[in-house]
């Protein structure tokens, strides 16, 4: 669905946070370590790991002729890595009879014959390679968008999970969007990409017409990015079936994670010939997709019926104008409550 035309204003009051938001740089992911060199170096030799220390200033790796080197910092790692979907292998691994390894999920999929020999698969567990599993910890994937933890590695999956500076999915709804990044990369794809209209400022006036309102669809209509406090929000407008009933649907998104939106508050104003309709709510994160968004009904839902209402006329096109506002809620130290901070 398309709109004949769009108005769209954005007052500057003063509140917005003219810095924009830092680019997180990338750092060099470190590699694993051993909790336990002594523990670590016995498990790995039970599946033909030689793992050394360099010491006396020779190099880990060794040089010139002779058995394959392999430190703990780069090869058990490695050994670790599923040869089929390259991922870490979790308890149960599994090998065959010539000790190739490989993770449970993929045993499935090659139907019980070993990806790299052919041999058949039997229930054969690698119970070496699990032992070396225990002894190592690892930083969590997402270390170069900025995340400093560290875990053992059977507790690193179930963090990265959770983990607040995993990517962020592209807000837009326009379509099936699969770009993920951080908050400064999807603003810059957004303006780039999606030709999203980008604004400045703390308060909105949108104008919304449609020459045949009678056509609703379960389409998005528009996707405004908005600049202030120094954090971007999202303002979906669209229109869809709710049952049976046609509606149009205002909501705003916080760029950013679920803790940093419960921050922000913000109002969405609809009305004309003396009647208005108002929402006040917390913006959802992106996080939340904007279709759980939307199917959650959090936002300002107007019935096709008000619309026409508030648009006046005939009628027969709807001209909708809808107003807005974001601010900051500030902790008052004494109740531990929040106010709304408004001058800053």
């Amino acid at each position: 669905m398309e709109l004949d035309s769009i108005e769209c204003v954005s007052y500057s009051d003063g509140m917005e946070d003219d810095e924009d938001a830092a680019a997180v740089t990338s750092a060099q992911l470190p590699r694993p370590f051993l909790k336990s060199a002594s523990s670590a170096g016995t498990a790995a030799a039970a599946v033909n790991v030689v793992v050394v220390s360099d010491r006396a200033g020779a190099p880990a790796g060794g040089t010139g002729a002779g058995p394959l080197v392999i430190s703990p910092a780069t090869g058990v790692h490695e050994l670790l890595e599923c040869p089929v979907c390259t991922n870490s292998m979790y308890p149960p691994i599994h090998q065959c009879q010539n000790g190739h390894t490989l993770c449970s999920t993929c045993k499935t999929r090659v139907h019980n014959r070993c990806p790299t020999c052919r041999q058949e698969l039997g229930d054969i567990r690698c119970l070496a390679l699990e032992k070396v599993a225990e002894s190592l910890e690892l930083p969590c994937k997402y270390y170069s968008l900025g995340c400093p933890e560290v875990f053992p590695y059977y507790s690193k999956l179930k963090h990265e999970s959770q983990c607040n500076f995993r990517p962020y999915n592209c807000p837009y709804a326009g379509s099936e969007c699969s770009v993920v990044g951080d908050i400064p990369f999807l603003v810059a794809h957004l303006r780039d990409d999606h030709k999203v209209d980008m604004h400045s400022g703390c308060t909105f006036n949108h104008r919304y017409v449609k020459s045949n309102p009678r056509e609703v669809e379960n389409a998005t209509w528009m996707l405004t990015v908005f600049h202030c406090f120094g954090q971007y929000f999202c303002l979906h407008f669209e229109a869809f079936q709710l049952g049976m009933a046609p509606v149009y649907m205002a909501f705003l998104r916080f760029m950013g994670d679920e803790n940093d939106a419960r921050n922000y508050s913000y109002s969405l104003e609809v009305g004309a010939n003396g009647r208005k309709m108002i929402w006040e709510g917390t913006p959802r994160s992106i996080r939340d997709s904007h279709r759980k968004v939307r199917d959650s009904h959090d936002g300002l839902i107007i019935q096709r019926n008000m619309a026409l209402f508030f648009s006046g006329g005939d009628r027969k096109e709807l001209k909708l104008r809808v107003t807005g506002r974001i601010w900051k809620e500030q902790q008052n130290p004494d109740s531990g409550a929040c106010i709304p901070n408004l001058f800053s």
